[in-house]
């Protein structure tokens, strides 16, 4: 068995997407607020790996990664926020995470604020992640893992192109049910990155 031919490229010492609409910049800690008002939502964290979050929650939780644009060691990640660039609010976060650099694929999730549904910001932000995972970080897949109640957030990863891989029953026991999870991927191979 030969070792695997990928190569993770050196990160970028600073970060900052923008697109038509939307920013996207590694969370600091004046982010924090914004972030209580949609991570302190039980509707919001219905889905998500953990419980309302308040601003000490998160520090804990997510702090060490602030600021940050390596995806390398045991912790490595990246978080992002979503800035609309219209008035500066922070409307939800990005994170790409789990690196697997045998395969050179990592794990992306994503936290929207409700106040910003239906307008296609999370669209455009999750297509810019994408898009910085393969053009930036060099990834050659990526994976999101999704609730598969979690109905909004399986509609954005088909609406930016990820392919559905996988519906695993039951597998995890999550918040009080066994839950099934449903894995979407893509490889950069078949990403079109936006404009």
């Amino acid at each position: 068995m030969t070792a695997s031919p990928f190569v993770l490229p050196p990160a970028p010492a600073r970060l900052d997407v923008v697109r038509d609409r939307v920013r996207l910049r590694p969370i600091v800690d004046a982010d924090v607020d914004a972030m209580v008002a949609y991570r302190g939502d039980p509707d919001v964290c219905r889905f998500l790996p953990f419980e309302p979050q308040s601003a000490d929650d998160i520090r804990q939780r997510i702090g060490y990664l602030f600021g940050e644009t390596s995806l390398e060691g045991e912790r490595g990640g990246v978080v992002l926020a979503i800035e609309r660039l219209d008035d500066a609010a922070v409307i939800g976060d990005l994170v790409l995470f789990h690196l697997d650099a045998a395969s050179g694929t990592a794990e992306i999730g994503w936290v929207v604020s409700p106040s910003a549904a239906g307008r296609g910001l999370a669209t455009e932000a999750v297509r810019a992640l994408i898009d910085t995972a393969f053009e930036v970080y060099g990834l050659r897949r990526l994976v999101a893992r999704i609730d598969a109640e979690n109905a909004r957030s399986i509609a954005l990863a088909e609406r930016v192109g990820m392919r559905r891989e996988a519906h695993l029953v039951e597998n995890e026991w999550f918040k009080g049910r066994w839950s099934d999870e449903v894995d979407y991927a893509v490889l950069a191979r078949e990403w079109t990155p936006s404009a």
